[in-house]
Formats: structure tokens, sequence, C-alpha cells
């Protein structure tokens, strides 16, 4: 068997046991939940719904860090690992739509838009929109609930004290940081200094979403198979690069993207207000009239085709979108030059080199 087979067919296996590790915890949750209520079943609905595909690059990436480190493929410990993985992140992106506002995940409705609808449907009382916010705020803490007691199953190795556990909160309480500093960006950020725009909008998809996308579930599943201290770090040198680029690509589809892949409305992310460093670059770069219209528009929900338009051709002319494509290239470049340093089997070296071409050249 070819090295690509190997590779192929090793992913293929673990994504498959993720899933159905998924399938046999959320199952057993829901027949302890249905003891309460039937009325609970559109809460485990939607997180069943919300874990079923997408691309699994945090599971992928505690694997691949796990098999590097000398863990032995088909692990229960690392399948249940990428499980809880797969849990944290549905949970942050319930919570993630409804600060957003954004009514589309995947190219179907958010949780909360789900809710509402069901409200809609029933002819409850009072306000159909507020019910659904309360209703996904709700499943989405009842999945971080479920992502800690996943990871608990793992046992010995993600023990309260140990390495792995130590990732595990620090990865959670980051992204929960990280979030924040993102909605007081969009607050503050009209009367803070431009020049600083960038930095800012840099820290905060570092703690918002690299760290918890690759960095922290690579070091992760390298934990968990006992890692030295050297081979976490030089993880780290790979993971934390790749994750900036992983963010500043999404960044730049969230403006530019194509609706059918991304699943999301052409320019979502301008009517969610999103300060990202795209963004920032623009306000940075473009004239004080440019910066001014994109201020005075970015957030609104009304926003329409043609402002949508006119901040994308500011972007474009001022060079900010150039400059976003040239840190993707160079946080990338960064990424891959780690990799080749890290001292690790042909076949884990492969799969995160692979994951991260993916990652970084996500086409629009």
């Amino acid at each position: 068997m070819s090295l690509a087979e190997q590779l192929r067919d090793e992913q293929a296996a673990y994504v498959a046991a993720v899933a159905g590790k998924l399938t046999e915890f959320l199952t057993g949750r829901a027949a302890i939940m249905s003891t309460i209520s039937p009325d609970i079943d559109p809460l485990m609905g939607s997180i069943s719904n919300l874990v079923t595909g997408g691309k699994r690059l945090r599971a992928l990436m505690c694997y691949w860090g796990w098999r590097g480190a000398g863990g032995d493929a088909a692990a229960a410990e690392v399948i249940t690992a990428g499980s809880a993985l797969e849990l944290f992140q549905a949970a942050a992106l319930i919570h993630d739509d409804i600060i957003d506002r954004s009514d589309t995940r995947r190219g179907g409705p958010s949780v909360h838009r789900r809710f509402s609808e069901l409200h809609g449907e029933q002819g409850w009382a009072l306000d159909p929109e507020r019910f659904g916010h309360a209703a996904a705020i709700l499943t989405g803490d009842l999945c971080l609930s479920f992502s800690e007691e996943s990871f608990t199953e793992i046992g010995n190795r993600a023990a309260a004290g140990s390495r792995a556990r130590l990732i595990f909160n620090l990865m959670r309480a980051e992204v929960m940081a990280g979030q924040y500093l993102d909605i007081l960006e969009e607050v503050a950020g009209p009367r803070r200094d431009r020049a600083g725009a960038v930095s800012r909008a840099q820290s905060i998809i570092r703690f918002k979403s690299a760290k918890y996308s690759t960095e922290h579930p690579l070091a992760l599943g390298g934990a968990l198979a006992g890692a030295t201290d050297a081979l976490l770090r030089g993880y780290s040198a790979f993971a934390l690069p790749l994750g900036e680029a992983f963010q500043l690509r999404d960044d730049v589809l969230g403006v530019f993207g194509d609706p059918v892949t991304t699943g999301k409305p052409a320019g979502d992310d301008l009517r969610e207000g999103k300060r990202t460093v795209l963004v920032a670059f623009a306000l940075e770069m473009a004239t004080p009239e440019e910066s001014g219209f994109i201020d005075a528009r970015l957030g609104s929900p009304g926003l329409g085709d043609d402002d949508v338009e006119e901040i994308r051709r500011i972007i474009v002319e001022c060079g900010a979108l150039q400059a976003t494509e040239t840190l993707i290239e160079e946080f990338g470049q960064a990424a891959f030059d780690a990799l080749e340093s890290l001292e690790l089997d042909e076949l884990p070296k492969t799969a995160l080199r692979r994951l991260a071409e993916a990652a970084v050249s996500r086409a629009a």
C-alpha cells in the first residue's frame, strides 16, 4: 500500500470513528434528556445536526498530533478527544451565530433561526426571535456540557492536572476571551485609533479562532500520546501560524466568497460588522472618506448589495485585499517551514502538510 493510500484509509477510518462516537454519545444523552420531556428533542436534534459532517479539521489535527507523538491508530482515547472537540466546535458555532446575528450556517438556517421558525410554525405566544436566541443559547450551553463529559471519558490521560486537561481548559477559556474582544472591537472600534486596528484584529483571530482551530487540537493529541515538551513546541510553531492563515482566508471568503461554497450570503461578514484584519487594513489604507464610508455602514443589517460592492471596491483598490493575501502567504510559509523542521514519521508529516495546504488555499 502506498503512503497516499495509507493516509487516505487511516484518515477516513478516524473520521468515521469520530462520527460513530458522536452518534453513540448523543443517542445516549438523548435518551436521558427524553426522560425529562419530549419537548427537549429539538435541542438534541440541533446538536446532532450540527456535528454531522463538516471538515473535522480540529479532530484531524488532534489525531495527527497523537500519531506524530507515537499514538496507535484507531485508539479509543483520540477518537473520544475528537468527539469532544467537535462538540465544543458546535457550541462555539451556535453562540457565534447568535452574537454575529447570522441567520445561516452551512447553507441552512442557524440554530437560533431554526428555533424562531419552530416558534412561528407552532403559533406560540410572545417574541419568536427572543425565543430563538434563548433556546439556542441553552443548546450551546448543553453542547459545552457534553463536550466536557466526552473529554472526561478519555480517563487518566485527560485527568485533572494532566497536560491534555490543561490544554483543553486553556483552549476553551481563550475562545471565550477572544469572542469578547471581537464584540468589543465591533462597538468600540469606530472610536479607537485606526492605526492599531490591524494588531487588535490579529489578536482577536489568534485567541478566538487560530489557537482552537489548529494549535490546541494538535497539542492536545500530542499531549494525550505523551509528547515531549520539544515536540509540543514544534507543534505550536507549525500550527499557530497555520491557524492564523486559516482564519484570514476565512475572513476573505466572508467578504468575497461564493455563497454556494461558503454557505452564507455574499458579504455576510460586512452585515455582521466583523472588524477583521481585512477590514482593519481597509480602514488604515483607504482615504479618510472611504474609511468613513466603511465605518458608517459596517454592521448594518440592512446593508444593501450596492453598499457591499462599494466596500469590496474600496478593499481591493486601497490594497487591503492584497495586504491580507500577503499576510496569509507569510503565515502559511512560516507554518510549512516549521513543519519541515519537525522530526516526524512521514505519514503524520504528510497528513499535516495536506491539512495545512487545504486550510490555507481554500477556494472562494
